[in-house]
């Protein structure tokens, strides 16, 4: 069955050769004629790239590869795969995390969602609940909710999950702005991407993020061969600071310029 909308989804991979699986991509390909991918290979130094490429092969017209010569962070392969896509003649924009934590066929339910609310933005959300089944590890769980907590208060904005990595947007100029300029920080890019919008779009955060909608995920797993540390909730922290400083203090006036808003009178 068909999404009915140009889907384009991209995948940040570094490293992946052994966790990447090309057979859900292709069957989630051969499920839905109106979806394609978008795959960063952020300077893997494993056999990623053939996989991907392999891939490529399978479904020239439905699959593009994109390789960065060095490593430059989830963030930034991100950024640069949905710029390239922004480009093209996409209704929805989204990216997924290579280890499909967050199976593909969720890709449907996000388009499903943004289709009957009208929304801007759909997002992943772990929320444990009766009937779903959401397996994270303890620490990483409660770790992540401190973050959080701490992450909505920042923003002003009431996101219950701002780091799970299953994103869809509608594809607009507001999306293209936020993406049009490299991040500040690496592991947390996610706050500074929601933080971004507000600020080029000229509104409150209340007013940009009503038409956002989170969906609570019915599945997600913690995939074995996780990158993640206690080194990045440490990396976090000090990312946190940073967003700070540029959002809650006067160096948020230089963070507007850095994004291209014009000086207020």
């Amino acid at each position: 069955m068909g999404l009915m909308r140009k889907t384009r989804i991209i995948v940040p991979c570094y490293n992946e050769a052994a966790r990447l699986a090309p057979k859900a991509f292709q069957e989630a390909l051969d499920d839905n004629g109106d979806l394609s991918f978008l795959f960063v290979d952020d300077g893997s130094t494993d056999g990623t790239l053939p996989l991907l490429t392999s891939l490529k092969e399978r479904n020239p017209a439905r699959v593009e590869v994109v390789s960065l010569e060095k490593n430059s962070g989830k963030a930034e392969a991100v950024r640069q795969g949905m710029l390239a896509s922004l480009r093209g003649a996409f209704d929805y924009v989204g990216y997924w995390d290579a280890d499909l934590a967050t199976p593909l066929d969720v890709i449907g339910d996000f388009c499903r969602l943004l289709d009957s609310t009208g929304a801007e933005i759909a997002i992943g959300s772990r929320v444990r609940l009766l009937g779903r089944r959401i397996e994270r590890n303890a620490w990483r769980h409660y770790c992540g909710r401190l973050f959080a907590t701490c992450a909505s208060l920042l923003l002003d904005i009431g996101v219950y999950d701002t780091q799970c990595g299953a994103k869809m947007f509608r594809s607009s100029a507001a999306v293209r702005r936020v993406f049009g300029t490299p991040f500040k920080v690496a592991w947390t890019f996610d706050v500074e991407m929601f933080a971004r919008f507000p600020i080029v779009m000229g509104v409150s955060p209340a007013e940009a993020s009503s038409r956002w909608v989170e969906f609570p995920l019915v599945q997600w797993m913690d995939v074995k061969g996780s990158k993640l540390t206690w080194r990045d909730y440490l990396r976090g922290g000090l990312e946190f600071c940073t967003l700070f400083y540029y959002l809650r203090t006067p160096a948020h006036r230089a963070y507007e310029r850095y994004l291209g808003i014009p000086e207020r009178g």
